[in-house]
């Protein structure tokens, strides 16, 4: 399937259920109004409650490659667009030289040795420039939160026209504009100018039912006993005012697959303790949280 048209939020909920992604009404909704108006979707939420998923299912379910742009801090535009592969052209450099003045590059007069040395073929293309150019494809931009200001402004240009100009080559625009989705852990707030460019939906952490049938789905082998145990604690963990880093559902599906290769039909205290490292990513956590599951198992 690689047709991005979709004719209603039901339908691309299932689409996604079909790849293994449980979306809701809301955020099927707000994901079939940024597609149809072909708008950028700003998820926001905890970590681990499934927004670069969703990017790696909307790439699945319409059969398109997924462009992962991994924001940090110090990023910059050349980082995100494209750069010279300068080996290669000195390469090139050194092949005119050695044919020496005979042939084709006796005529190749100065400008047009330089025009020569930016080439398509010398350019390599960062996440944004390649997005560009192989759309239709979905792009992620993960983690916006932790770029800077001057990046959003640049990513702001870049989303209004999907399109790039490079001084030595041109301008290259999407035929079709890509399925853009833009991830934030909401470490720091966002101008509003990138916002309102973008449709915008919070994910937050699953309900107990909405959480067991996640796990049930990605994890069909699990036991339902233990699926349903699992998922039980982990809510309850989430509420625990002293843990660090509440587990997300990418943990939830850790902790219960790990529980599953050691062989558990269902939870118990040794098993939970033994497996605790693929919930916990803090030692303190570690520690608080091995005191919860003994109160809850003991």
């Amino acid at each position: 399937m690689t047709q991005t048209s979709i004719s209603s939020a039901t339908a691309l909920a299932e689409m996604l259920a079909a790849t293994g992604y449980l979306a809701d009404d809301g955020l099927a909704t707000v994901g079939y109004l940024a597609l149809s108006m072909e708008r950028p979707l700003l998820l926001e939420g905890e970590p681990g409650t499934g927004k670069t998923s969703l990017a790696e299912a909307l790439a699945q379910g319409f059969g398109l490659p997924l462009i992962r742009l991994q924001c940090y801090e110090g990023i910059d535009a050349s980082q995100a667009l494209y750069d010279w592969d300068f080996t290669a052209q000195i390469l090139h450099l050194r092949s005119v030289e050695a044919s020496g003045g005979s042939g084709m590059s006796a005529r190749l007069s100065v400008a047009e040795l330089e025009s020569s040395l930016y080439d398509k073929r010398f350019l390599l293309a960062r996440p944004i420039l390649k997005a560009l150019q192989q759309s239709p494809a979905v792009l992620l931009i993960d983690e916006i939160d932790r770029a800077d200001d001057e990046f959003e402004a640049f990513l702001l240009e870049v989303l209004s026209t999907y399109q790039v100009s490079i001084p030595e080559f041109g301008t290259v625009k999407a035929d079709t504009p890509p399925i853009v989705v833009l991830t934030s852990n909401r470490t720091r707030d966002l101008h509003d100018a990138l916002k309102r460019r973008c449709l915008y939906h919070w994910i937050d952490h699953p309900g107990l039912a909405r959480e067991v049938e996640i796990v049930r789905t990605r994890l069909p082998q699990v036991p339902a006993l233990l699926a349903e145990q699992v998922v039980r604690a982990v809510q309850q963990i989430r509420v625990t005012d002293d843990v660090l880093k509440p587990p997300g559902v990418a943990e939830t599906l850790d902790w219960a697959r790990a529980l599953h290769q050691l062989g558990r039909a269902e939870l118990d205290l040794a098993s939970a303790a033994a497996s605790i490292g693929a919930l916990c990513k803090y030692r303190e956590d570690t520690e608080r949280v091995s005191a919860a599951l003994a109160r809850m198992l003991g």
